[in-house]
């Protein structure tokens, strides 16, 4: 049964969907639409999509830089935890979203609006990780999910209803790719990546440069941390934003972080998508370099326990969720002596820890040597614990017997 609502708060991109939203929108529901963009770091003027928004049919846009809170309050908590979503994807479009959806709320109820609206398919994961937030904040709202209820089937479709009514787009049926770019990303989803088989184009490159393009020379990087996060870069202290985008702009140069890869989504089908994540990489690597020898063996092997499933819940939209505020909580208690600096060889797409250093180090040169170890260890003392750990083995052995 289609909701009733009269004023409804649009997340809008100024792309093919959700201009085609604010119109079908006001045709369906003849409500008044409240459009909300939110600088997330795309790399794009936004001011024109004030216009754009009116002149589609919005009352009234919103548009909020929101760059350094987006990396301060997620990227940087989800990198403290070495986020990867099956062992390769850095969760640039997952993390956006909670912060997206917590900012239409608050638009919502500045507004007196009684629900929302996203351009998410009903065969995604954004669907469910807006949704799941504005629930988590607002438990009462209305919310509107145009894909699971027009009559649209494709974003040819989409183009088509978009020329009929002048409505101005730049996805064309020649390309029609989606992607989503923020200060983490950007990705490529669909067109001709649908074929798992078929290489990705040079037209979808933009934060990362080919490899084959990319320096003959290596390019040395020195990232400090204090306490998990990252503060500076070569010496130079920045804000969580200006540094990402620094870190973006080396890595990128030298064709760093580009990943192409075939993952679950959280509804049940796989869909290949192609992500470029220069500036994230090297933060990952540069991290687990400092933690390294920063961290106790156990603390270390417990935190790596949940990375898989902290992953998740920051892929499936359970960022306000108590399970991964609980698991957040540990992780930035693990962190308090994850301070030093990682030095990072980058070259053509590789990014290599080469050094890393700290003053709270528990990494040992008198007792880890190969030399002359006179110290607190006595390698005598190995036979004993060996055979204490082999105990259980060697029972089972005579037992097989």
């Amino acid at each position: 049964m289609k909701t009733s609502a009269k004023k409804v708060v649009l997340a809008y991109s100024g792309g093919l969907d959700t201009s085609v939203i604010i119109k079908w929108l006001i045709e369906k529901y003849g409500c008044e639409v409240v459009a909300f963009a939110a600088d997330l770091g795309q790399g794009e003027e936004l001011a024109p999509l004030n216009e754009k928004a009116i002149k589609t049919g919005a009352s009234k846009i919103y548009i909020e830089d929101l760059k350094e809170e987006f990396a301060r309050d997620y990227v940087f908590p989800m990198l403290r935890a070495n986020a990867l979503y099956e062992g390769s994807y850095l969760l640039g479009t997952s993390i956006a979203r909670p912060l997206i959806a917590k900012k239409q709320i608050d638009i919502a109820r500045k507004e007196g609006a009684d629900a929302v609206s996203h351009g998410a398919t009903g065969k995604g994961n954004d669907q469910v990780r807006f949704e799941l937030t504005y629930y988590a904040l607002q438990p009462d709202i209305k919310i509107i999910a145009p894909w699971r209820e027009w009559d649209f089937t494709s974003r040819e479709s989409l183009i088509d209803y978009s020329e009929k009514h002048g409505i101005p787009v730049t996805a064309t049926k020649s390309k029609p790719f989606s992607t989503d770019r923020n200060l983490l990303h950007i990705s490529y989803e669909g067109g001709i990546l649908e074929d798992p088989w078929m290489e990705s184009t040079r037209d979808m490159y933009t934060m990362a440069v080919p490899v084959e393009e990319a320096p003959d020379k290596p390019t040395y990087i020195e990232v400090d941390y204090e306490a998990g996060n990252p503060v500076a870069v070569n010496g130079k202290k920045m804000s969580p934003a200006e540094l990402l985008a620094e870190l973006n702009r080396i890595g990128g140069a030298n064709g760093v972080g580009r990943v192409d890869l075939v993952e679950n989504r959280y509804v049940g089908m796989k869909s290949r998508g192609v992500y470029e994540t220069p500036g994230g990489t090297i933060l990952h690597e540069a991290h687990r370099a400092v933690e390294s020898i920063t961290l106790d063996r156990e603390v270390l092997h417990l935190r790596d326990s949940l990375i898989s499933r902290y992953a998740e819940l920051v892929y499936y939209g359970y960022w306000f969720a108590p399970e991964r505020e609980a698991m957040q909580g540990l992780i930035d208690d693990v962190q308090k002596n994850v301070t030093g600096t990682a030095r990072i060889k980058l070259y053509k797409g590789v990014c290599q820890v080469v050094g890393r250093k700290s003053a709270k180090s528990l990494y040992r040169p008198d007792i880890a040597t190969f030399e002359d170890d006179r110290g607190m260890y006595n390698q005598a003392d190995a036979e004993g614990f060996i055979r204490l750990n082999a105990l259980r083995l060697r029972i089972r052995a005579m037992a097989g017997r």
